[in-house]
């Protein structure tokens, strides 16, 4: 028995459903299985777009810069 990858969704009810037919040969054989989600497609530019004029206007309140405090004393260079 060789790797095999499948590729499956999971349901609505968030449960994972398998039926992977493996063989009689292999009957009795002990076998791991790795759940590892697929990496999600990179957005169109057209989604980029739209997600970027979503965010227009977003930001509520006043842009305050904090106190940066003071800076370390150092020696001169020769």
């Amino acid at each position: 028995m060789g790797r095999m990858i499948v590729h499956s969704r999971v349901g609505a009810d968030g449960a994972l459903n398998l039926a992977i037919p493996i063989g009689k040969a292999e009957a009795g054989k002990e076998v791991q299985i790795t759940i590892d989600p697929l990496p999600r497609p990179a957005m169109t530019h057209e989604e980029w777009r739209q997600f970027v004029l979503s965010t227009a206007g977003a930001w509520q309140g006043d842009l305050e810069r904090p106190v940066q405090g003071e800076y370390e004393q150092r020696d001169e260079l020769p």
